[in-house]
């Protein structure tokens, strides 16, 4: 079951789109369920709706398969540069004008989005949805997997499940290798982190200086967490595609317990 509503992001002085997919058990039981929360929420669910017409499917994935968890998506921004700027917790770094061959602003409201997903989206959620409060995970593709890796050494005691499939770290990279190292993470339970072999399909050498910055992050979350998986996809390519096929074995992952 599919919900939708609009949540206003006090920081943004904005409404965004919410959906939240329920369990098919859910009316036919009392119990709580983990909480999964997801960025660019257009590309969760349905194709219909998605941006470019392709979407993960998560919906059908979670119903076939009978998965007792509740998943939050949060539509992205579409305006301009506001993805960069509410997926990027800095602004964009030296590394990342360098690859895009340019100067670059954009990037430093991750903190923003974040703080409202903590403290606005996430109580009102528990609110009013049978949640395990404490068993909440998050996920996110490119961008959104470098939202989602600061999140965790943000908030380790909240986000203790992470899932990043084909992370921008480049545009952040230096900054989010410093704040992994940094971090605390004794109470993060599970990392998953993928990246495809054919990723940037024109240029095989960045597709592996993309792969060696990805793995560096990783290395580090590696060593400070026990349950850790990094998974090469091969001919895995940076589109929704190639993520809707990835993600059963992140769900399958992140919740092999319940």
């Amino acid at each position: 079951m599919i919900e939708k509503f609009n949540v206003l992001m006090s920081a943004f002085n904005q409404e965004r789109m919410i959906t939240v997919y329920l369990p098919m058990s859910y009316d036919e039981s009392t119990k709580r369920y983990p909480v999964l929360y997801m960025h660019d929420g257009q590309n969760v669910f349905e194709d219909q709706g998605a941006i470019k017409g392709v979407s993960l499917r998560l919906k059908d994935y979670l119903d076939e398969n009978k998965v007792d968890i509740i998943v939050v998506a949060i539509d992205l921004n579409p305006e301009g540069e506001e993805r960069f700027n509410e997926y990027c917790p800095w602004v964009t770094g030296k590394i990342a004008e360098k690859i895009l061959g340019h100067r670059s602003s954009s990037g430093g409201k991750g903190e923003q989005y974040l703080d409202f997903i903590v403290n606005e989206l996430k109580p009102l959620i528990d609110r009013n949805y049978r949640t395990l409060e404490n068993h909440t995970s998050m996920a996110g593709i490119s961008l959104g997997g470098l939202i989602t890796t600061y999140a965790a050494c943000r908030y380790p005691d909240i986000f203790k499940r992470i899932a990043a499939l084909s992370p921008g770290f480049y545009r952040n990279q230096e900054e989010i290798e410093v704040f992994v190292k940094n971090s605390d993470l004794s109470t993060v339970e599970r990392v998953y982190i993928d990246f495809g072999t054919n990723e940037i399909t024109d240029d095989q050498e960045l597709n592996n200086q993309f792969t060696d910055m990805i793995q560096s992050v990783y290395e580090i979350l590696k060593s400070k967490i026990e349950d850790t998986r990094y998974v090469t996809i091969v001919n895995g390519e940076h589109n929704y595609t190639s993520f809707k096929k990835r993600i059963p074995a992140v769900i399958d992952y992140l919740f092999s317990d319940i």
